[in-house]
């Protein structure tokens, strides 16, 4: 019922935009208004890059949506997390680091994960340049001319990893005319301070420059209870210079540097749900502070954004360098070679969510960070005669990944396992212990001795406390990936069409997981006494009972993470292995052109995800192989482009249905993350999109996207498995079936004086799952709605403007992911997102 009521809405919209339309023609008849200002009242025509060409949006039978400088401005978008806001079908969320922990998705679709091994489903390119990890595309827009947002596998023109869709963010390239220049200044609350500068102009006649940097600063949403420690605070810089040099009318050279640089904290997480523990008594019984640690957990500790843990730090630094050469060859052709090479390193000091001295990483002299370094190169030929254009092209690039962690058990880890382990979840079955009690365990003694102990987890351990034991394991991953790729349209009459398009891609890695040392006595302890209770009792009815003690003891003595890796039992094992794959990606459209702007077009593309590897402790423990497998998305598409009402009413429709195979998936079970492919998933669904100018003052934008993102009831295709069944028949995580954007720019003059606007941002999704696994407590985030407004005034000729902004105004508090707190037994915490915000903000151009 409730799509069919947006359904209608919809329809209702669609409907009354060309009534209004018509109405304001009436009503210019006899309008005075000077020509200049009348030009307004027409929709600029879009220009994007989305087949490698400059084209008009309207002519591209591709699902984009643009978002312009004034639009990303208007709405307050300081970055890529800002930009759902534009694009109904995008979205994005950030989890323990947001330097590897963040997902963006597009109709649903996305690659859930903080594991550095996984590469995204949205590629995002900054003037066509891939950035292999979500976390290196997280900066700060300065100076951005366009972000284009491609829906659907774009494999045969932006290559490897877009299964579901891309981000083109497109930079403003250097004036060969005047010189010119801006200066961004931004205040508000929460300590916001944001400086954005550039100039721009020539060297001579045939060359320019662009240099333009940023610097933006904003206390933390979240606040401990335990120190005070601030998260999700912002404070980062941003350079970037750019040379353009012209030989002749059809060649160029563009040369781009950027560096950056943040010292954040990222992420602490409220919690929404504690363990039954506290009530019992059992941290106190532990020792330990009776509330373990937790002095503010349930929703209100959410909705107040009032977490428990202690200082996390997430800096990062990154610098890239790209050259573009243009020449033309002929009259109608154009040779184009594209290199780059990126660096990114993030660093990562993170502890446990509560208040007390569980665990830790990287702040016990071993360093954690992640390294990616990446090199590619591409070459294209395209040309066009007068009913063929086509295109050609080569691919390499090169990625080199380091992952050095450093995880160190703390002293109330022992106490901690013995409160929520010992006294809670095995303190309702003491009962049946006593029948345990005579078996003799490896360190000495016996079980009964173990009842017996104050600190029983302690006594399991054969005496040996877990803290101080700790682990330095090193990931690495060298990839390679070549591809030749074509893209073609024939215009068979004038007004049909024929495009198609292929790629070949191949890829290889070598992935790698390295102990380079490790101490946990206890945990070797625990294994001993696990294999003795089960020996002891193998082939009795008390085999459960001691395989359930034996088993969780060991596992949490020996966390994963600072474990050795021994490969026996659940223990992390290295592996030094290679992954292979190579795959044609391909799609055809037939496209049908009617009336004086408008087409309808139907598309077919099979699509590639690359597999890898999963660089974590626990990828091959256990047997278990390291690898996942590439995923594959077969995508049907049919779409409409229309404009009417005299260029007033921009309308763009689409129908989409995906079947992907081996849906990348990676779960943190609350002791380890278990990377997996699910082998059938989907999506389908539908996309308005719907923009108008009204008179010379106003335009309308609507978005509206329907996408039933799910695993299907079969998804395992028939074989049980633990982690992939029970996915069967939920929806994707953070996948709202439906989204409605809404925008309302309003500007007009004041004589010849002043311009004055006035800007609204709108986003409503409805319910939507927020952990990996469904049905788990706390997980549903409920539909809501946010809001972001502006209003300025400035100079007629628009060298400077002011503004007053506030963003999600009516202070929607909403959650990210929701998982399972670690090593807490039946706690849940939540990552969040950002409250409201206020400011203002004073731009000039010269």
């Amino acid at each position: 019922m409730r799509l069919a009521r947006l359904i209608c809405a919809a329809l209702a919209v669609l409907l009354l935009f060309p009534a209004i339309v018509a109405a304001q023609d009436d009503a210019e008849q006899t309008d005075q208004t000077a020509p200049e200002e009348r030009d307004r009242t027409f929709l600029e025509e879009v220009t994007v890059t989305a087949t490698k060409r400059e084209e008009s949006l309207q002519d591209v039978p591709i699902a984009v949506t643009a978002v312009s400088e004034l639009q990303l401005e208007r709405a307050g978008v300081k970055d890529i997390r800002d930009l759902p806001l534009l694009a109904s079908s995008f979205n994005m969320n950030s989890t323990q680091t947001e330097s590897q922990g963040s997902t963006l998705r597009i109709r649903g679709v996305g690659t859930t994960g903080n594991n550095i091994g996984l590469e995204s489903a949205v590629g995002v390119f900054l003037d066509g340049v891939y950035l292999s990890r979500p976390g290196v595309a997280l900066g700060d827009q300065l100076d951005v001319e366009a972000i284009e947002v491609l829906r659907g596998p774009q494999g045969t023109l932006f290559g490897r990893n877009v299964s579901a869709g891309a981000l083109n963010i497109r930079t403003k390239a250097p004036s060969l005319g005047d010189t010119n220049g801006f200066a961004n200044l931004t205040a508000g609350d929460f300590g916001q301070a944001n400086v954005q500068a550039g100039v721009s102009g020539p060297m001579s006649e045939n060359s320019g420059y662009r240099l333009s940097g940023a610097y933006r600063k904003q206390d933390g949403f979240v606040e401990s209870t335990t120190d005070g420690a601030e998260s999700l605070n912002r404070d980062r810089v941003l350079f970037r210079g750019q040379l353009l040099f012209e030989f002749g009318d059809d060649s160029s050279l563009r040369l781009i540097g950027d560096y950056s640089d943040a010292d954040e904290n990222c992420c602490d997480a409220p919690v929404v749900l504690d363990t039954g523990a506290t009530a019992l008594g059992s941290f106190v019984a532990a020792g330990l502070p009776a509330n373990g640690g937790v002095a503010v957990s349930g929703p209100q500790a959410v909705e107040d954004r009032i977490s428990n843990g202690q200082l996390y730090e997430n800096p990062f630094e990154q610098q890239g360098v790209s050259a573009e050469l243009s020449i033309g060859v002929g009259s109608n052709s154009n040779f184009t070679y594209l290199g780059s090479f990126r660096d990114f390193k993030a660093s990562s000091v993170q502890n446990d969510f509560v208040g007390l001295r569980v665990y830790s990483v990287g702040d016990q002299g071993i360093e954690t960070f992640d390294d990616i370094e990446s090199t590619s190169h591409e070459l294209r030929l395209d040309g066009s005669t007068d009913t063929f254009r086509w295109l050609f092209g080569g691919y390499y690039s090169d990625e080199s990944i380091l992952e050095n962690v450093g995880f160190h058990l703390r002293e109330d880890y022992t106490r901690h396992t013995d409160a929520v382990l010992w006294n809670f979840a095995f303190g309702p079955a003491f009962g049946a212990f006593p029948f345990l009690a005579g078996i003799p365990l490896a360190t000495g003694g016996t079980f009964g001795d173990v009842i017996a102990a104050d600190n029983q987890a302690l006594a399991f351990q054969g005496g040996f406390d877990s803290a101080g034991s700790f682990a330095h394991n090193v990931y690495t991953q060298d990839g390679e990936s070549y591809s030749i790729f074509t893209d073609n349209t024939w215009d068979i009459t004038d007004n049909f069409a024929f495009n198609f398009g292929a790629r070949y891609v191949d890829e290889s890695k070598d992935g790698k997981f390295d102990q380079i040392t490790a101490f946990n006595p206890g945990c070797l302890a625990a294994l001993g006494n696990a294999g003795a209770l089960g020996a002891a009792t193998a082939g009795t009815p008390l085999a459960g009972a001691a395989a359930t003690i034996g088993n969780f003891s060991a596992v949490y003595a020996c966390f994963p993470f600072a474990a050795p890796a021994l490969g026996i039992a659940f223990l992390p094992a290295e592996f030094d292995e290679t992954f292979e794959d190579d795959e044609l990606i391909y799609t055809g459209r037939l496209v049908w052109g009617f009336g004086n702007s408008s087409s309808v077009y139907a598309s077919y593309t099979h699509g590639l995800k690359s597999g890898g590897f999963n660089l974590d402790s626990t990828a091959a423990a256990s047997g278990g192989s390291p690898s996942f497998r590439s995923e594959l998305v077969d995508a049907v598409e049919i779409g409409l482009k229309t404009e009417f009402a005299n260029r007033r009413v921009r309308l763009n429709a689409t129908l989409f249905d995906y079947d992907i195979e081996d849906f990348q998936v990676l779960e943190f079970t609350g002791t380890q993350f278990v990377t997996f492919n699910v082998p059938s998933a989907e999506s389908q669904g539908a996309e308005l999109e719907l923009a108008a100018r009204i008179g010379n003052t106003t335009t309308l934008n609507f978005g509206y996207t329907y996408a039933d993102s799910a695993y299907p009831s079969d998804c395992d295709n028939g074989v049980f498995t633990p982690n992939v069944s029970t996915l069967c028949g939920a929806q994707f995580t953070n996948a709202p079936e439906n989204v409605v954007t809404f925008g309302l720019d309003f500007d007009d003059f004041v004589s010849d004086k002043f311009l004055y606007f006035f800007s609204l941002s709108s986003r409503y999704e409805d319910d939507r799952r927020t952990s990996t696994q469904p049905n788990l407590a706390f997980d549903i985030q409920e539909s809501n709605t946010k809001v972001n407004l502006r209003a300025g005034i400035g100079g007629y000729s628009g060298k400077w403007t002011f503004e007053i902004w506030g963003n999600n105004v009516t202070d929607e508090q909403t959650k990210n992911v929701t998982f399972n707190t670690p090593l807490r037994v039946g706690s849940r915490a939540v990552f969040v997102e950002a409250p409201a915000t206020f400011g203002g903000t004073l731009r000039l151009r010269f």
